[in-house]
């Protein structure tokens, strides 16, 4: 770690014994802060990233019903949960992330909390599958403002060697909010439909964004961190500066992979347990939900964790555990994939989570170091672009449509097991592409 990151380190300890008149002098951020502050403001983040993860992942289990109603291929369903989202969410993502470089990044959050709050609700009010689509497009829209700015205010509010743990904490709100849409979702759509879990979880966002916008603090607020018109960096300039780092091309790369498979294909992973092991939505719902849940935590804690502690002694292990996590996830997929039994699967699924979920934290503080401090929100967005429009994107439809092609031999349920331990091996390239980038971590490092 370097000198600079070890000083801030110290001011930050010693920031609770700070005076007020002092802290407002300070030249760092989160020093403005105390710890306590610092715990209110990640109680509020992790609340609004999980309803996130919640409205964005509460479809998975709504998926055989949606089928059923509106009569649909799993090619089509997987342009629902994929590309109507992915697509918007995109595009999106980086004018929203230099509004929120450049403004009031509690806003931007408050907005468009409230936007993919009351799009989710109105999905369980489409009376066709197009009408859903449509407002899948306005979850998408709405989506857009929420991680990139979380991200960017963590890293104002946490000093530089304590990033990997808070941004392992805030993502595991993506598993709080994947296993409550699966586990909230599944139970209220067996009794009640799947509108009716549509309608459950926009209402639920809609109730926090008091909460958001009367707790979250703006650190640009202060004087001497506000920066002249004059100085900022265009959109187009910063995003050629991104690219220009090989660190963070390779992290692109990794994380458009990742996303291929962890918000993309494994969507149908309820699907799978449905056709393949006889269960119905809800046992479905609360097994995969469970497994997300104790395994992302777990993942997301020691990934943080553990890159914290390797990196203080070389950057660079910011990216080497990220790589572990996805190359070691692959055969524990496989072998949960491949297992007929229940039993088994449920453990190997579990410690698959627990490994591919520690990859975030240190990838995303990986980005945190090279990124410069004016560019944190846009190079968030930036990935999430990418990692979205062919990721998540392509990941459910290049899925469901081998899931078709295979049926026609296999059956459904088999030829949806077959197509998900087919795509989980773009995996392995993505562990290559995220080993190589920590070789560029220290050149490439920016303050």
């Amino acid at each position: 770690m370097s000198h600079t990151d070890a000083k801030s380190g110290e001011r930050a300890k010693a920031a609770d014994e700070i005076e007020p008149s002092n802290v407002q002098q300070d030249p760092w951020p989160w020093n403005r802060y105390s710890q306590r502050d610092r715990r209110v403001f990640m109680f509020v983040l992790f609340f609004v990233g999980a309803i996130n993860y919640a409205d964005r992942n509460v479809i998975g289990v709504l998926l055989e019903q949606i089928k059923t109603e509106f009569h649909v291929s799993d090619t089509t369903l997987g342009l629902l949960s994929g590309i109507s989202f992915a697509l918007i969410y995109a595009t999106l993502g980086i004018p929203v992330a230099r509004w929120a470089d450049r403004g009031d990044r509690k806003i931007v959050i408050t907005l468009c909390l409230s936007v993919w709050s009351l799009m989710t609700a109105l999905c369980g009010f489409a009376m066709t599958f197009w009408q859903l689509a449509a407002a899948r497009f306005g979850v998408g829209a709405g989506e857009a403002g929420a991680i990139p700015p979380g991200q960017s205010l963590l890293a104002d509010y946490y000093p530089p060697d304590q990033r990997a743990r808070a941004i392992g904490v805030f993502m595991m709100s993506s598993t709080a909010g994947y296993a409550l849409g699966l586990v909230l979702g599944g139970f209220v759509a067996q009794h009640y439909g799947w509108r009716a879990a549509f309608v459950t979880f926009g209402l639920s966002g809609l109730v926090l964004v008091p909460l958001t916008h009367l707790t979250l603090k703006e650190p640009r607020r202060a004087p001497q961190f506000a920066r002249p018109l004059e100085n900022v960096e265009s959109t187009v300039g910063a995003i050629y500066a991104l690219l220009a780092k090989p660190a963070y091309r390779n992290i692109l790369g990794a994380m458009v992979l990742l996303f291929f498979i962890s918000y993309g294909s494994l969507v149908f992973i309820v699907s799978l347990m449905i056709r393949v092991h006889g269960m119905n939505v809800a046992q479905a719902g609360a097994l995969y939900g469970a497994i997300s849940a104790v395994g992302g935590v777990i993942g997301a804690v020691g990934g943080g964790a553990l890159a914290d502690r390797l990196a203080a002694r070389d950057i660079a292990w910011l990216s080497r555990v990220a790589a572990g996590g996805l190359i070691v996830s692959v055969p524990l997929y496989e072998l949960a994939l491949w297992s007929s039994n229940p039993v088994l699967m449920a453990p190997l699924f579990l410690v698959a989570t627990v490994v591919l979920t520690s990859v975030a934290p240190p990838a995303f503080s990986a980005i945190h170091v090279v990124c410069g401090s004016s560019r944190r929100a846009l190079a968030i967005a930036l990935v999430y672009f990418f990692a979205n429009l062919f990721g998540l994107g392509l990941g459910p439809v290049v899925a469901g449509a081998l899931s078709d092609t295979l049926a026609v031999d296999y059956g459904p349920g088999e030829g949806l097991r077959r197509a998900l331990m087919i795509v989980t091996g773009v995996l392995l390239p993505a562990g290559w592409l995220m080993w190589r980038a920590g070789q560029f971590l220290k050149e490439n490092a920016e303050s």
